[in-house]
């Protein structure tokens, strides 16, 4: 999944709703969020950096310095109209699934630039088939989704260990992915 929007909720005041879409597929999951998650996420994805660390980033800073990554965000289930999710982490050791509000897991999730995915029967109970949109709408998404891919790439790379980032550079470079390799030696040069 991947985040296609957020905007006010015209059901709840106060509220704003989430959008994920299906990265190869036409299904978007609508999740009504809170005005401060919908603000982290809003912060993150637009790479605003707030005067002093919000809870999200304060999570990432504090897993980061213990060894933790976030590997993946799941919106795991639905009940009675309320959507979960788990936050999948890992030491390189233990994976652990920790337990969380999908507006929170996914504003963890984005600061450390990982996919977010859901099951087939969430997605069959509480997607939104798009069939007629326009070829805007549909450039406007595709644009969006090249953002979001390009963000999280560049997070990732962040988060890799320059050693690690050497062997992707040797390895985008065999593969002649030279767009990948550019990225990947910018992250480096940013270190040196």
């Amino acid at each position: 999944m991947e985040i296609l929007g957020l905007s006010s909720s015209q059901s709840q005041s106060g509220s704003f709703a989430l959008v994920l879409g299906e990265e190869a597929g036409n299904r978007r999951l609508p999740i009504i969020i809170g005005m401060f998650e919908a603000q982290a996420i809003a912060i993150e994805i637009e790479k605003i950096t707030p005067n002093r660390p919000m809870t999200h980033d304060l999570f990432s800073s504090f897993a980061k310095s213990f060894g933790f990554m976030v590997e993946e965000i799941v919106v795991s289930d639905l009940r009675e109209g309320v959507f979960y999710a788990k936050i999948v982490c890992s030491d390189g050791v233990k994976t652990r699934e920790i337990d969380a509000r999908p507006s929170d897991a996914i504003a963890i999730g984005l600061r450390f630039g990982v996919p977010i995915y859901t099951y087939e029967n969430i997605l069959s109970e509480a997607g939104i088939v798009l069939s007629d949109y326009s070829d805007e709408e549909k450039e406007r998404e595709s644009t969006v989704r090249k953002a979001n891919k390009s963000r999280s790439e560049e997070e990732r790379l962040k988060n890799t260990s320059s050693e690690q980032l050497k062997t992707m550079l040797d390895e985008a470079l065999g593969k002649e992915d030279y767009e990948r390799a550019a990225k990947i030696r910018d992250e480096l040069n940013r270190r040196n």
